[in-house]
């Protein structure tokens, strides 16, 4: 179609087009004016980086405005709709765009007769009528409206550097508002047999910070789908969603980076190696550790226990000393310590809990002597939600003349970490449970501890010098990782980091923390729920039982509202056993969650119990 044609029609032409991109992109808050330019190849772009469909919506928490939903295929075949991939065009050469509906779909605007062929666009350019007027919204753009109050937002915290390359901040929704906001909520909970009650979070004492509704624009995959309802995802202990800027990164990595690290002298080496490094930079900062030295990465938290069991543990303990964990620990946290005794002929002994899911520090004193070596525990315990007193713990495992490790899984996404504060010898977290994919994980421990541990496994990577008849190993970190790790999940855990520490962790913290009351108010109510594990300070985690059903059949009737769950044992059998249950459901929150979000869950667990009676 000429320039003349689409001016008829009221269209803008390629250069007007281009023009008016380059204009809205620039004007983004943090950005700088004038026409966008391409972003460095280690850089993420400005803009859209993180822009995602708006189809997603539950009740109370609207829809983005600025949301691209259906992009069309002119659009895709360039690459605009991925330019979130560091490095892609900022829209400078955008191409001659026939009026074409997205693939299987025609604009509701469309006044004209449809073509036959809705796929052809040559049909559907042809059945065009003068009289078409295009809204913008059809074709996922933002409306005049929306594109005014998208420019008039400001964000004291961003700067134009936060757009210039990864090894600076990328940009997030959330911060476009700093956290002014309300966590979406659904108009009321409808309880069977009861008129609505209205559930307004400042009502129930909640008063958010973070403004909930921007922040899951980052995250694509809460606009999923299942059994036709919006997914409600509340099995963050488990493993928590990715934002976008991960996603991107890791793409990115192998589209730009993806080599072995350390040892070949050519480019892709040497940004493979400098992004692999990075990502070990913030995590030395992101749990404040002394060096990067004292930062090793492994697949997660199982494989860093493991580790100091296999390498520390085998070198260190014997025959009749003693290990102590708590009754609260994931299997993770048991089974390496009980294999050690078993080859070494040490003792596993356990600290117990109060009946609200407390470590009972007395008890734990009595437990400490002259043969305690090792205690390992979690700071936040993943069926129940319960934090641990981690600093005094450590400090009297310390008196005793013992090592310590945290383990760091559940905690990390919700709190804090830093390990000098802790003073703990070893600390351990696994990445898909802040954000950051699955297969990576990281042992801290404090250096001259690694460096007088032998090494795990044998290989490549970690040694200076090879004989037949003798090999010398390196110092940590490298004495403990052998062979090729995995690198661009390393990468993509510094990316997730980043994300978190741009949002910030008190921040995270003190959402979830009004959120965890919330729910825990509303749970209370409903007839026949036991909450197990009632600590005073708990993390974002909810266990309960139903009266008159399995737990595996609460969690199928919550899938299929949409709601993921966890029902079952948790990997974490003798904490459950020690209050009389082989399961609970287990709800458990991340920031991305909101106040609709519970209401939904706690509405289908008052249907379920209001059926009870028809069960007996």
């Amino acid at each position: 179609m000429s320039t003349s044609e689409l001016s008829e029609l009221g269209i803008p032409d390629a250069a007007a087009l281009a023009q008016l991109a380059n204009q809205f992109f620039s004007a983004l808050p943090g950005q700088a004016s004038g026409p966008a330019t391409p972003a460095a190849h280690q850089g993420l772009p400005a803009g859209l980086t993180h822009l995602g469909s708006g189809s997603h919506s539950e009740a109370g928490a609207s829809s983005h405005p600025f949301a691209v939903q259906n992009v069309p295929a002119s659009r895709a075949a360039t690459g605009a709709h991925s330019g979130s991939l560091p490095g892609a065009p900022a829209y400078e050469d955008v191409p001659s765009l026939p009026v074409v509906a997205p693939p299987g779909q025609v604009p509701a605007s469309f006044s004209g007769d449809l073509p036959l062929d809705a796929h052809n666009p040559a049909a559907v350019t042809q059945g065009l009528q003068p009289q078409l007027t295009l809204n913008p919204l059809d074709w996922g753009l933002p409306s005049d409206q929306d594109l005014s109050e998208l420019l008039s937002l400001r964000s004291p915290t961003r700067t134009p550097q936060d757009a210039a390359g990864i090894g600076q901040a990328p940009s997030f929704y959330f911060l476009t508002q700093g956290f002014a906001g309300l966590a979406g909520h659904s108009p009321g909970l409808q309880v069977p047999g009861q008129a609505a009650r209205p559930l307004s979070p400042q009502a129930n004492g909640f008063n958010p910070g973070v403004d909930v509704n921007l922040v899951r624009r980052d995250f694509p995959v809460l606009r999923e789908h299942v059994n036709g309802k919006p997914l409600i995802w509340l099995d963050n202990a488990a493993t928590t969603h990715k934002p976008q800027s991960v996603i991107d990164r890791i793409a990115y990595f192998y589209a730009h980076e993806n080599s072995n690290i350390h040892r070949a002298a050519h480019e892709l080496a040497a940004r493979a190696t400098d992004a692999y490094e990075a990502a070990r930079e913030k995590v030395r900062g992101f749990i404040n550790a002394r060096s990067v030295n004292e930062i090793v990465f492994v697949r997660g938290t199982t494989e860093a226990i493991n580790l100091v069991a296999k390498s520390w543990g085998e070198a260190n303990l014997r025959e009749g000393d003693e290990i102590v964990v708590s009754h609260l620990e994931h299997h993770a946290n048991i089974v390496p310590w009980q294999q050690l005794c078993a080859r070494t002929g040490a003792k596993l002994r356990v600290i117990p809990v109060d009946d609200d899911g407390q470590v009972l520090l007395d008890e734990y004193a009595k437990l400490l002597g002259p043969r305690t070596k090792l205690v390992s525990f979690t700071q936040v315990s993943n069926a129940l939600g319960t934090v641990t007193p981690a600093r005094q713990m450590v400090a009297m495992a310390h008196s005793a003349g013992a090592k310590v490790l945290v383990d760091g899984a559940q905690s990390v996404s919700h709190m804090r970490a830093d390990v000098l504060d802790l003073d703990c010898d070893w600390f351990v977290f696994s990445g898909h449970k802040v954000f950051a994919p699955t297969g990576i994980g990281v042992l801290y421990g404090k250096e001259a501890l690694l460096n007088d541990t032998p090494p795990w496994q044998g290989g490549g990577n970690m040694i200076k010098d090879v004989t037949f008849e003798h090999t010398q190993y390196h110092d940590a970190p490298g004495r403990f990782e052998a062979g090729t790790g995995n690198i661009a999940d390393a990468v993509g855990l510094g990316a997730a980091i980043d994300y978190v520490q741009k949002l910030g962790i008190e921040n995270i913290g003190a959402y979830e923390h009004q959120l965890l009351l919330y729910a825990t108010r509303l749970l209370k109510d409903v007839p026949g729920l036991k909450l197990i594990g009632t600590a005073p300070d708990k993390a974002a985690v909810l266990s309960f039982t139903l009266e008159g059903y399995q737990t595996e059949e609460v969690g199928r009737a919550l899938n299929e509202e949409g709601i993921a769950v966890r029902s079952g044992h948790h990997c974490a059998q003798p904490i459950l056993r020690r209050f009389g249950l082989e399961a609970t459901v287990r709800p458990s929150l991340a920031f991305y969650n909101t106040c609709g979000e519970i209401d939904t869950l706690v509405g289908v667990l008052h249907r379920l119990s209001g059926g009870r009676r028809h069960r007996r």
